[in-house]
């Protein structure tokens, strides 16, 4: 299959190549290795590759056969390396596979390599020292998010069609909204972090995907939901698999937008007009939609405070390990300076501070909570700016602290952290784009805990009705080889 064919199917519709048997898992494989030669160099999306692997995709599979790429954190593929975008984790081979890693092999994708994420994936844009900085595949100048930025420019790209991603603050959501791809996450509790793991930052990260389609997120969630022996959480099995729920009808939804963000930084005039026009579109399709407040259930600042404890604390509880693991010091040869200065804020965070941070957690998930029984769903933006230049995150970053730090990822990610803390599925969904630039915008809509079931029936319908594919990324421009 050439690069040009393969670039314009998505992962369903190459599972049914190969079902079909029109095409191989090698070709296809084949295809996705060439699409990454010609592409990676100007992004820098993926990592590593490896050798192809002997061990064939299992034939009835739902996505056998598919090209796909896991992220370098939150995922354990035996031999492999995964080094958190770290020089303290450089060399990391993993021993076995993680449960997840397991979910993947029996779904039949076949994974070739590892994506880009900033240091311990903490920051919301991937630009870290050991790999260097990935690019947004529709301006080769701006960030392609974080944490999961390199999947997100990989399958932006059109290297996979869909790739592996984490969510602790936005991790999902950000690169999908600055890379025009949909991306979900699910419940606390959805996926397994085990089995070495029972949670990850106290349950407010998850795993999940992006995509260039509904149906493959979709798809994707119905093979690796559900819980693992000894897992801390469990969310409800749905009624129905969640490849069904994209077709279909939502019905009438009762709809809050939420415009303007808890912290005060302003939604800028390029996504407040996106946010205006799916407004209309969403009227248009017959949902009630209207202007609302939401009670966080904590002021912005013990918010952002409470979740720096919870972080940091983390943060530096995982430093130590790899340390240690690795017999290498804890300081500016191995670590980038927000993240040693996270770790130092971390290590002189109290129990009596951390048990605090986790009422506060417990508060912001009851007061959301009672938003979800009034609302079927809340729409804000995903991110207020567009994508913004490679480097903004990192002005006069030195001088910050643990606090300070995550100050300023939230000051810029307002929107998203709250459903993770909240512990509820939230999306962004690539419903338009900027009209002077052409960027991607993203919007997010989040629900109630363990219905995802419902925003996937609203981001099929959306899909339908804004399509968002057939646009092609500016590193393709005059590259033969590419789309």
């Amino acid at each position: 299959m050439r690069v040009t064919e393969y670039v314009n199917f998505d992962a369903v519709g190459l599972a049914e190549l190969v079902a079909k048997g029109e095409v191989t898992s090698a070709e296809l494989e084949a295809a996705a290795r060439e699409a990454a030669q010609a592409v990676n160099p100007r992004i820098n999306a993926v990592v590593e590759t490896w050798p192809a692997d002997d061990e064939p995709s299992p034939g009835s599979a739902p996505l056998a056969g598919v090209p796909f790429l896991i992220k370098d954190l939150g995922v354990a593929m035996a031999g492999r390396r995964m080094e958190l975008g770290s020089r303290l984790a450089a060399g990391n081979v993993a021993g076995a596979d993680s449960a997840l890693m397991r979910r993947f092999r029996r779904a039949g994708l076949v994974t070739f390599g590892r994506t880009a994420t900033p240091e311990m994936a903490y920051s919301v844009t991937t630009e870290p020292v050991l790999y260097g900085a990935t690019r947004n595949p529709w301006d080769l100048e701006r960030s392609a998010g974080g944490s999961s930025g390199g999947s997100g420019a990989a399958v932006a790209a059109g290297v996979v069609p869909i790739a592996h991603a984490t969510d602790a603050a936005g991790s999902i959501r950000i690169p999908a909204a600055y890379n025009g791809l949909f991306g979900l996450k699910p419940t606390r509790g959805r996926v397994s972090m085990g089995p070495d793991l029972d949670e990850i930052f106290n349950g407010l990260a998850v795993q999940g995907s992006v995509s260039r389609t509904v149906r493959d997120s979709a798809a994707l969630l119905d093979q690796i939901r559900g819980p693992e022996p000894g897992d801390p959480y469990f969310a409800e099995e749905p009624s129905r698999p969640y490849a069904e729920e994209v077709t279909r009808h939502p019905g009438a939804l009762r709809i809050g937008v939420l415009a303007q963000a808890w912290g005060g930084r302003r939604t800028t005039a390029p996504v407040a007009d996106a946010l205006s026009r799916t407004v209309r579109l969403l009227e248009s399709l017959g949902h009630r939609v209207t202007e609302v407040e939401v009670d966080l259930g904590a002021g912005w600042e013990e918010f952002v405070l409470a979740n720096t404890r919870l972080w940091t604390a983390n943060l530096a509880a995982s430093v130590d390990e790899l340390a240690a693991a690795f017999d290498r010091p804890v300081d500016s040869s191995t670590l980038e300076p927000v993240i040693l200065a996270s770790y130092h804020y971390g290590r002189r965070v109290s129990g009596v501070q951390f048990v605090t941070a986790l009422s506060i957690r417990n508060r912001i998930a009851r007061s959301l909570a009672r938003y979800f029984d009034a609302h079927d769903m809340l729409l804000t933006p995903t991110m207020p700016e567009l994508p913004v230049p490679l480097g903004t995150y990192a002005e006069g970053a030195e001088a910050l602290d643990g606090l300070g730090w995550l100050r300023r990822i939230f000051d810029r990610s307002p929107f998203t952290a709250a459903f993770n803390v909240a512990g509820t599925p939230a999306m962004s969904v690539p419903v338009t784009a900027d009209a002077g630039t052409g960027l991607p915008v993203g919007m997010q809509f989040a629900a109630g805990y363990g219905l995802e079931g419902r925003l996937f029936r609203l981001a099929g319908q959306l899909e339908k009705a804004s399509p968002w594919s057939g646009r092609t990324p500016t590193v393709w421009a005059g590259n033969s080889t590419g789309r």
